[in-house]
């Protein structure tokens, strides 16, 4: 088969649905199928099909969008800035797809809302489109307004329903629609009725032999002498809840000071996570490690992985700290505690309790025998639990199914 994995976000990224997509395809092609790669550029300026070399700048694409669509033709669209800027970006998609040519594909694989609504609206009529849903865009946003209000969009503004029905639409287009776990299932049909009879939950793999290599590979950092390592690599965003991390630190420290956090990753939010570093005085205790590509060597030095997120789906940070065999503390957003069993492979936190946060952290750190027995138990569990082979095979039956229907 030839098949296209196609994204509104950035490729290459640091975010999990690129590192989704790379493995797909590293996979998939490992079985003797056909895998191209469309997403926008990491400056926004054009989109590309990064693995052939094919681009098409916006700039080109743009005067044909402009003439159809204007704030004399459309005023609805161009009274919110931010519906126009994602709706004409959308648009722009549309044409750049079009554009590379969708015919020569057997199966359409969109990994977002965006994706799946454009591609859908432009692919021949012949071609199957799978749409997978890795998160809530809306609901990411809609937290992100709350938090920020200063922005000025409340609920039932025109950008808050946009995001809401954009979601609805782009989950509908695909047949079928796939999610990673029950919780971003339940959340399509119930708040945002999503209606798709074909709504299949494949949860994700990871390559245990890759991962290993890589952790073979090795870290120039030091375990400190008489500490414990906490680690949390995530992206320094708001919706990661790292600010819950450095609170819930501040008050372990009160207790304990035998440990070490290394927060590895990089983001708009980290100068702001370093003031509130520096006002617990934790700048000893609290270390930013900003990006790096050793993170699977890094978990082998680490003793407990803490992901205390506001709102995610199923991470692969999480996924590669069980392989590992690291306890992890995580929250209760969204999909995580389907991928932790409470007492046994980890422990689950309230979202934005950095108290019971760090009850958790205080009682891994005083109980020596506790850890080391979820240690063994997570890193069994992942081994069987995430297995690539596994989601591929069930990834190429629903590729064969659509194609069935289309055929």
């Amino acid at each position: 088969m030839r098949i296209l994995l196609a994204t509104y976000w950035l490729i290459p990224h640091v975010g999990g649905v690129w590192k989704y997509m790379t493995q797909i395809k590293e996979s998939l092609e490992a079985r003797g199928h056909e895998v191209d790669l469309l997403g926008n550029s990491p400056d926004y300026s054009k989109f590309h099909v990064i693995n052939r070399g094919w681009e098409i700048s916006k700039d080109l694409l743009r005067p044909m969008l402009d003439a159809k669509l204007n704030a004399n033709t459309a005023p609805a669209l161009f009274s919110a800035p931010l519906i126009a800027h994602y709706e004409m970006d959308r648009y722009l998609l549309e044409l750049a797809a079009a554009f590379f040519g969708l015919h020569q594909y057997d199966i359409i694989d969109t990994q977002d809302i965006f994706a799946a609504r454009a591609l859908h609206r432009v692919k021949p009529r012949n071609k199957p489109l799978i749409a997978h849903v890795h998160g809530s865009v809306s609901g990411e946003l809609k937290r992100f307004f709350q938090l920020n209000p200063q922005i000025g969009i409340m609920e039932n503004d025109p950008p808050w329903k946009y995001f809401e029905s954009i979601e609805h639409y782009g989950a509908m287009a695909g047949t079928p629609l796939i999610t990673a776990n029950q919780w971003m299932r339940n959340s399509l049909m119930n708040e945002l009725q999503v209606s798709n009879p074909n709504i299949q939950v494949i949860q994700y793999g990871i390559d245990a032999q890759a991962f290993s290599h890589k952790a073979s590979l090795g870290t120039d950092l030091r375990k400190p002498p008489g500490k414990k390592v906490i680690i949390c690599p995530a992206r320094l965003s708001f919706v990661k809840g790292i600010d819950i991390l450095i609170s819930a630190l501040g008050i372990l420290k009160n207790y304990r000071n035998d440990w070490v956090c290394w927060i590895v990753g990089a983001g708009d939010k980290r100068e702001e996570l370093e003031n509130q570093v520096r006002g617990l005085s934790l700048q000893e205790d609290c270390l930013f490690l900003g990006e790096r590509d050793d993170v699977p060597a890094l978990l082998n030095l680490s003793d407990i992985f803490v992901h205390s997120c506001i709102q995610d789906n199923q991470p692969f940070s999480v996924m590669e700290a069980q392989l590992a065999g690291v306890p992890v503390c995580v929250s209760t957003a969204g999909g995580l505690p389907e991928m932790v069993e409470h007492g046994k492979t980890g422990l689950i936190h309230p979202v934005k309790d950095p108290f019971i946060l760090s009850e958790h952290l205080r009682f891994l750190l005083e109980n020596e025998p506790f850890r080391r027995s979820m240690s063994q138990l997570t890193k069994e569990w992942a081994t069987s639990h995430w297995s690539m082979d596994l989601m591929i095979d069930r990834l190429l039956e629903v590729y064969r199914t659509a194609l069935n229907q289309y055929h």
